[in-house]
């Protein structure tokens, strides 16, 4: 030990301590506020958090190695414009005596003066009991408060050194102001300071640049990036000040300061070189050797560490990392990760001191993660271990497969399984690559891979069935064997390979365990949407419909989202068909809206949904809107479809060109070519609609019929067609009669208002060709009632020059009006209905509108109405005015008069 003070030069008095504990002199750069370098980004909102620090006891900056604390409240600290004690602790012989004295001599260095009546410590390890509670004195009798900043506080780890300043700063009072600059938690009640108001803290997350700061930083070295680039940059070192600054360092060198900062391997940076230096290569062998480990895992736990580490000491080592703002952060719930340019540099470092232990790490936490069900890291760390086997069958054995087709996951699961090469072998394997393989249309390729799948799924079960066979569950496996051939019979248009498929899913389905079925309700629905399509394809709409339906209404669960969405497509399909096109709008845009929220893969039920919209708007004359739905699916790249998408674009395309009057191209796109295993009845009488049509606008009616004389029976549509076609023969008798067994026919009311329609023009028309035009006149207002709900205009557009007449007088112009010849996106020829006047456009009445009117149809005041709408009777009046605007009438009588002529009641 080594006396502080000293005899002076006349030996008579004792000299100013000039020299620590040890007798050496007192370092003074310890004492110097630390300089900012010229590229120093000044950031108000931290100095404004500062200031702070004036108002409260206690003020802790606490972050990473490299985070700019230090430069941040140096800075601050230069600004203030009063004195400001500054001490760099040392951790070398950091004995109480020694930081006692040093901070002594600080604040003398400082002009805060300590009174020679308090001792200075003439022991490194220890001082006398009276230093703290003389020095507390003297600063609580100050007028003005005491700055003192503490740097590199993580240094003073001996408990006492806590106590005692702990001791000064709550006895001090308002003469002390104590600004910790740390990278750990201090050892003082940190909780009573928070509790009453009096700490100022800044941590790790406030300390990150943000993208403008980084974009400051970066112009302050000469370097002037793109937003984008910035946000890479920011995104990538989580706005760590030190990262950002060595990459502006090093990007200033390069060619292409963007690209670069882009693709710079941070193992082989000066990043890595402080990283190393300043966190790895200060901790124990132990501690080096978990973090590396770990560095192959995007989150961990301390039970997934062990199990990389083969150890049991991760959990206190994972504690300490995190306390000590180490560069991994927590999560929550014992769960941590590695900043990420930290886990990079780590990860290039394993792979220089182990070779080769990366691939067995990764098998490693693919099992532990299977063990305790993470599904997709147990994927990726399989992948990224080179074990297909393995990875497939963790895919499989969940009854995960149909996350291949469902959108959520379908791209990232397509992506990871497509490196797995041709070595891989196993009937696990094999039902991955069948499924990608159908996933994308390939039939030939996607059988070929199913039928092995199932050959080695019976070896397996021929195996287990002998005396040792007790090997892994086979259930999960065939079962989705089953969905894949429900698939492949759907892309083959095979309604009894679907048929069979489903009944062999409903059998296995008994054998798999319940929570598997829970967890993946995509099968079910997918397996359903399956079947459902290829009865539709073979006209069985009913059986269709009872599926379709189903899944439909499947579990509101993500994962049913995307067969949910094509189920509903399926059946605006079939609502199409049966000439619904209010019914058919609704359920494909809910189908396609729906497929958009699931993600950027489009499905063919999205296609499926936009090809009805836009036969929907060709039979509404909204020609322009057709033409551009049908180019958001034609997309050449996506291969063939099943073939109820590849129909729903024939009759789509086909009804536009025929409107534009490109007979020739309609008759090409109606008659190509669908492979399919059994013939669509639909599908045939579609394309020879096509032709009757084309036919008979050209004068040849005897080839228009012997077109739909090919057709097979019950096909409504055509039999309408039929009836025109012998109409324009010159035999309305007959015409009439087929017209007549249909109404027969139709007892259930299936047929809509397309197809309704059409057959009253069909029956207007022999009316009006026989002189009868009281007749006429009646059944074309039935078809404006009709056709007005739906918006129908192609049926007059098609009905021939004979129309005109009757929709040239009142009252039928009156019910055409503002809709027929001057729809709003019509897109059509106006000039086709040379007779109809322009006609007052009629702006379409809300659903909430058209309940208040039909309540006025009633003779229900505003009153009652208001009750049964369960709205306000302010409501009630807001809805009349507008609905009186709408009509163009001034009283309740006239609006329900003219809402009745238009067919809105």
């Amino acid at each position: 030990m080594r006396a502080v003070a000293a005899l002076d030069e006349n030996g008579t008095g004792p000299a100013p301590a000039q020299v620590d504990p040890l007798g050496d002199p007192f370092l003074r750069t310890r004492f110097a506020l630390p300089t900012r370098p010229a590229t120093f980004l000044r950031r108000e909102r931290l100095t404004a958090h500062l200031d702070e620090a004036l108002l409260t006891p206690l003020t802790m900056v606490n972050g990473a190695a490299g985070a700019g604390k230090t430069l941040l409240v140096a800075d601050w600290a230069a600004g203030l414009g009063q004195p400001v004690t500054w001490l760099t602790t040392d951790a070398a012989g950091q004995g109480p005596g020694m930081f006692w004295a040093y901070l002594l001599r600080a604040l003398d260095a400082s002009g805060v003066p300590v009174p020679r009546e308090i001792p200075r410590p003439a022991d490194a390890s220890g001082v006398d009991h009276e230093l703290p509670a003389r020095l507390a004195a003297e600063l609580s009798g100050r007028d003005r408060p005491a700055i003192l900043v503490l740097d590199e506080y993580d240094r003073v780890t001996a408990p006492e050194i806590a106590e005692q300043l702990e001791f000064v700063l709550h006895h001090a009072g308002p003469g002390l102001r104590l600004v910790l600059v740390t990278r750990t938690e201090p050892l003082l009640p940190l909780h009573r300071y928070r509790a009453a108001g009096d700490l100022t803290e800044i941590r790790d997350a406030e300390l990150a640049f943000t993208p403008e700061e980084a974009s400051a930083l970066l112009d302050t070295h000469g370097l002037h990036l793109s937003a984008a680039g910035v946000r890479a940059l920011v995104d990538r070192t989580r706005g760590w000040a030190a990262g950002l600054r060595l990459c502006a360092l090093a990007a200033r060198e390069a060619p292409d300061p963007e690209t670069y900062l882009k693709e710079f391997e941070a193992g082989q940076s000066t990043v890595a070189d402080y990283l190393l230096a300043e966190v790895l290569k200060r901790r124990t062998a132990e501690t080096q050797d978990l973090l590396l480990r770990v560095s192959v895992l995007e989150r961990f736990c301390p039970e997934l560490a062990n199990a990389l580490t083969e150890r049991a000491d991760a959990e206190p080592i994972l504690a300490g990392l995190h306390r000590e703002n180490a560069f991994v952060e927590s999560l929550g719930h014992s769960w941590y990760r590695l900043h990420p340019l930290f886990g990079e540099i780590l990860r290039a470092h394993l792979r220089v001191r182990s070779p080769g232990l990366e691939p067995e790490l990764h098998r490693r936490a693919a099992c532990w993660l299977r063990r305790s069900g993470s599904l997709p890291e147990t994927l990726a760390h399989g992948a990224a271990a080179g074990d297909w086997e393995f990875t497939a069958g963790a895919l499989v054995d969940d009854l995960a497969i149909g996350q291949l087709f469902t959108g959520l996951r379908s791209e990232d699961l397509t992506e990871l399984f497509s490196r797995m090469g041709p070595e891989a072998t196993g009937p696990a394997t094999d039902l991955v690559r069948a499924a990608r393989d159908l996933a994308h249309h390939d039939l030939d390729r996607g059988l070929a891979h199913l039928r092995h799948a199932q050959e080695g799924l019976a070896a397996e079960g021929a195996a287990q069935e002998g005396p040792a066979g007790n090997g892994p569950d086979l259930g999960p496996a065939r079962l989705s064997c089953a969905l894949l051939e429900a698939l492949a019979a759907r892309l083959a248009g095979s309604p009894a390979n679907a048929e069979t498929a489903a009944v062999a899913a409903e059998e296995l389905r008994q054998a798999v365990p319940a929570h598997l079925l829970e967890r993946h309700p995509e099968l079910s629905a997918l397996l359903l949407t399956h079947l459902g399509s290829t009865l539709l394809w073979a006209g069985r709409f009913e059986e269709a419909r009872a599926a379709l339906s189903t899944a439909a209404d499947s579990c509101g669960a993500a994962s049913a989202g995307l067969p949910r969405e094509e189920s509903l497509a399926h059946l605006a399909l079939m609502d199409y068909l049966d000439g619904w096109l209010g019914r058919a709008e609704s359920k494909a845009l809910a189908a396609t809206t729906g497929t958009e929220r699931l993600g950027p893969r489009r499905s063919s039920g999205s296609d499926l949904g936009r090809l009805v919209l836009a036969a929907v708007a060709v039979d509404r004359d909204e020609l322009d809107r057709a033409q551009a739905l049908l180019d958001e699916t034609a997309d050449a790249g996506r291969g063939p479809r099943d073939p109820v998408t590849a129909a729903g674009r024939s009759l789509a395309a086909a009804g536009l060109l025929l409107a534009r009057g490109r007979a020739g191209a309609a008759l090409t796109a109606a008659s190509a070519a669908i492979p399919a295993a059994v013939v669509s009845p639909w599908a045939a009488g579609h394309a020879a609609l096509v032709a009757a049509a084309v036919h008979l606008a050209e004068g040849r009616a005897e080839r228009a019929a012997e077109a739909l004389r090919r057709v097979p029976d019950g096909q409504t549509a055509c039999a309408v067609q039929a009836a025109r076609v012998r109409l324009a023969a010159g035999h309305p008798g007959e015409a009439i009669g087929i017209l007549d067994r249909l109404h027969q026919e139709d007892r259930t009311g299936r047929t809509g208002p397309a197809l309704t329609v059409r057959a009253t023009l069909v029956r207007a028309q022999a009316a009006e060709e026989a002189g009868d035009t009281v007749t006429a006149r009646g059944l074309v207002a039935r078809a404006l009632v009709e056709a007005r709900r739906e918006r129908l205009r192609r049926p007059f557009l098609d009905a021939g020059p004979w129309i005109g007449r009757p929709l040239g007088e009142a009252p039928l112009q009156a019910l055409a009006e503002g809709w027929l010849q001057a729809g709003p996106t019509r897109g059509g020829d106006p000039s086709r209905l040379p007779s109809l006047p322009p006609a007052l456009v009629v702006e379409e009445l809300s659903g909430r509108e058209l309940d208040v009117l039909r309540r006025l149809a009633e003779m229900m005041s505003t009153q009652e109405i208001a009750a049964d709408l369960y709205v306000s009777v302010n409501t009630v009046k807001t809805h009349l005015k507008s609905v009186y605007r709408k009509l163009a009438v001034n009283r309740r009588n006239e609006a329900v008069r003219r809402a009745r002529e238009l067919g809105l009641l």
